[in-house]
C-alpha cells in the first residue's frame, strides 16, 4: 500500500511539472518548484492524502524533473547562465493526454439547445490517426451520426482543438455548432434530453 502511494506521488509531481511547463512554456530551474506547488490542486489526480511537507518537497520536485528529463519529456537548456526547463516534443504530447483526460472527467454543464458536430476527412495512410480520433471522441461521449460525423450535445471545442494537434489533424477536422439537426430526436434520446 505505502509502495502504490509513493508511486501516485511520483505521477502527481511529475503531472504537475509537465502542467507547470504546458501553461507556462518555459520555466527557470529555480521557479519550477513553486509553481509545481501550486499547480497540485488543479490536476484531476492530485488527492489531498498525501501530504507534501514543505522542506521535503524541492527535493521530489527535483526527483520528478530528473525522471522526466531521463525518460525524455523535457530538456534542460541554458542560456545567459540561467537553467531553463522546457518540454519536448514528447512531453507536449503527453501534457495535451492529460488535459484530454481532465476535459473527459468533467461533467457536461446544461444543455443549451446547440450541437455539436465533428466532420473528419482523414486519409488512408493515416488511418491509426482516425482510429485513434473515433475512439477518443467515442470516448469522451460522442455519438456518431454517419462514418465520419460525429455529434454531441456539449461545448466541447477545446477537446476537438487538442486532438486536431495530438493527431496532427488539423485540416482533416471541422467542428460545427448547430441550432438545429435533421433527426436530432435520435440524439436527444442518446444523451437523455428534453
Amino acid at each position: 500500500m505505502g509502495n502504490e502511494r509513493e508511486v501516485d506521488k511520483k505521477v502527481t509531481l511529475s503531472k504537475a511539472v509537465l502542467a507547470a511547463l504546458g501553461i507556462g512554456g518555459l520555466l527557470v530551474v529555480a521557479a519550477v518548484a513553486p509553481n509545481t506547488l501550486q499547480l497540485l490542486r488543479y490536476l484531476p489526480s492530485f488527492n489531498k492524502k498525501f501530504a507534501y511537507k514543505k522542506a521535503r518537497l524541492p527535493y521530489e520536485i527535483n526527483a520528478a524533473v530528473s525522471r522526466l528529463r531521463k525518460e525524455g519529456y523535457i530538456e534542460i537548456k541554458e542560456r545567459n547562465g540561467k537553467a531553463f526547463v522546457q518540454l519536448t516534443e514528447k512531453g507536449r504530447r503527453r501534457f495535451r493526454r492529460y488535459k484530454l483526460q481532465a476535459l473527459v472527467s468533467q461533467k457536461p454543464p446544461k444543455w443549451d439547445g446547440k450541437w455539436r458536430i465533428v466532420i473528419f476527412d482523414v486519409r488512408e495512410n493515416r488511418r491509426s490517426a482516425r482510429n485513434r480520433l473515433r475512439d477518443e471522441l467515442r470516448n469522451f461521449g460522442f455519438v456518431r451520426l454517419q462514418n465520419s460525423v460525429w455529434g454531441y450535445p456539449y461545448d466541447s471545442e477545446e477537446l476537438i482543438s487538442l486532438l486536431k494537434t495530438d493527431g496532427r489533424l488539423w485540416n482533416s477536422v471541422l467542428y460545427i455548432v448547430a441550432e438545429k439537426l435533421e433527426g436530432e430526436e435520435r440524439l436527444k434520446k442518446a444523451f437523455n434530453l428534453s
